[in-house]
């Protein structure tokens, strides 16, 4: 099955931003005894009450048992006055990825980034 990234996007309440952000950082490792690879929470620099979760998971039901499970429901129950409803999360599935610790290095120019290449136009041969 696809790997698929659980989005959540979070807006803090007014004066709750920096509360929410120790709170959320406290809860998103809870993913990861779920079967999560990995999760990663941004907070918004041009707007600090709002902060987008992401987890990812090998299957959406990893992901419903941990965003339903009683880590989660606990977060949520005790956290309820910190941040807007409804939370409305997305599942995508990832179609690219990559990172300087994987190893990748693009030259500038190379025939990777040529501007054909990135947008699908160039001939093979």
């Amino acid at each position: 099955m696809a790997l698929g990234v659980a989005q959540i996007p979070w807006y803090a309440t007014l004066f709750r931003g920096d509360q929410f952000a120790e709170a959320v950082a406290k809860v998103a490792p809870t993913a990861m005894r779920y079967g999560a690879l990995d999760y990663i929470v941004y907070r918004n620099r041009d707007d600090m009450y709002k902060f987008m979760h992401c987890s990812t998971f090998e299957s959406k039901a990893d992901f419903e048992a941990w965003w339903y499970g009683p880590e989660m429901t606990a977060f949520k129950t005790a956290h309820s006055g910190w941040y807007q409803v409804p939370v409305l999360y997305t599942f995508a599935d990832i179609v690219a990825s990559g990172s300087r610790a994987d190893g990748e290095e693009i030259a500038a120019g190379s025939a990777s980034t040529a501007p054909d290449d990135m947008y699908g136009d160039a001939q093979v041969s």
